[in-house]
């Protein structure tokens, strides 16, 4: 597993996401509660934006003047799966190379204090983990290949 490297030909702000050879996804525990789901998203956002800052497009300016920071130019799919579809894609997007992949184990929403995440996540074996969210990276054929069929976050 690693961080791809995206060279300037694979940053196009001019196509559709359909088009770029990137995806990125976000498969989320579709038995979390709306307010769970969401805060996992948002943290694997968040780890995938620090790894990946070329994700992000330039700032825009609206019509007024204001700044607008840069948003995802390869989009994001926000999508659903059950605890041992998550599981097992997690397991299979961890064997890939070219695929960089964050994974929120359910620890990091019962714990308040990250030290005490740290040392609850030291203590575990991961296949005794219990994953909320996964987000992965890479090329888009890969990607598509690995999720399949599953559904949008409703």
């Amino acid at each position: 597993m690693s961080v791809p490297q995206l060279s300037d030909e694979d940053v196009r702000t001019d196509q559709s996401t359909r088009q770029a050879k990137l995806k990125w996804v976000i498969v989320v525990n579709e038995e979390l509660p709306a307010g769970r789901a969401v805060n996992a998203a948002a943290c694997m956002a968040a780890a995938v934006g620090r790894a990946m800052p070329e994700l992000l497009g330039p700032d825009g300016t609206d019509g007024s003047g204001a700044v607008h920071p840069g948003l995802p130019w390869a989009g994001c799919s926000i999508l659903a799966a059950g605890p041992a579809a998550l599981r097992e894609l997690r397991a299979k997007a961890a064997e890939k190379d070219d695929l960089f992949l964050v994974d929120m184990p359910g620890q990091a929403q019962t714990s308040r204090v990250y030290d005490e995440y740290l040392d609850s996540l030291a203590g575990t074996k991961t296949e005794d983990l219990d994953y909320l969210a996964v987000s992965i990276v890479g090329p888009r054929n890969k990607v598509s290949r690995l999720i399949g069929k599953l559904p949008l976050l409703r």
